[in-house]
């Protein structure tokens, strides 16, 4: 088995590739040991000292380091870890445990025209350009009275210095050119409550 990587935009992030599939096309964000219980691979990536973000892809991992340490230091570990998971075809998750991830962007019957139209974007314009820099990005709501979309980015997305940039020049543009009804996008904290309409 051979692991690539490459660098993200986010230099305290960076990107695995295992030559195989991971989630299959979900994503699953490990921010803390706690949210890391289902999985058994999260829990060595944030066993690792230094590794403090854990995010699967389709077909990747991305790990965050604390900003203090080299990842000359922490890549050969993150390496070992994900060789000896893939090779060995254990599970992701332990039984039953596997959150199969957000379905945020499936349109479904209570959904309006307009977030069906938002949906669809995310899913087959933006998401696959931020999973390309090992991240993703969660919808979490559209406010019809203000027309703001709310989204969560996540994996080497958070915290990145150009995500601002990405949000307003990049997805932004994106859905208001396509979707008139859209007059902004807000990026959502951890903290922020969603609502959808």
């Amino acid at each position: 088995m051979f692991i690539q990587t490459e660098t993200t935009p986010n230099e305290a992030s960076l990107k695995f590739i295992p030559g195989v599939t991971v989630t299959g096309g979900s994503s699953h964000e490990f921010l803390d040991l706690r949210s890391a219980l289902p999985s058994p691979l999260a829990t060595r990536l944030l066993n690792i000292e230094g590794v403090v973000e854990v995010f699967f892809g389709p077909d990747f991992v991305t790990c965050s380091k604390d900003e203090s340490l080299n990842w000359s230091i922490l890549k050969p570990e993150v390496f070992a870890v994900l060789m000896e998971h893939f090779s060995s075809g254990a599970p992701l998750f332990k039984d039953g445990q596997d959150t199969s991830g957000a379905e945020d962007t499936r349109i479904l019957d209570t959904d309006s025209e307009v977030v069906g139209m938002i949906k669809e974007l995310l899913e087959t314009r933006v998401r696959p350009a931020i999973q390309e820099d090992g991240g993703d990005i969660e919808f979490k709501g559209f406010e019809e009275a203000d027309g703001v979309v709310r989204l969560k980015l996540k994996g080497s997305c958070r915290g990145c210095s150009s995500s601002s940039v990405t949000l307003k020049n990049g997805i932004e543009r994106m859905l208001m050119h396509y979707v008139p009804e859209v007059k902004g996008v807000e990026q959502v904290s951890p903290n922020m409550p969603t609502s959808c309409v």
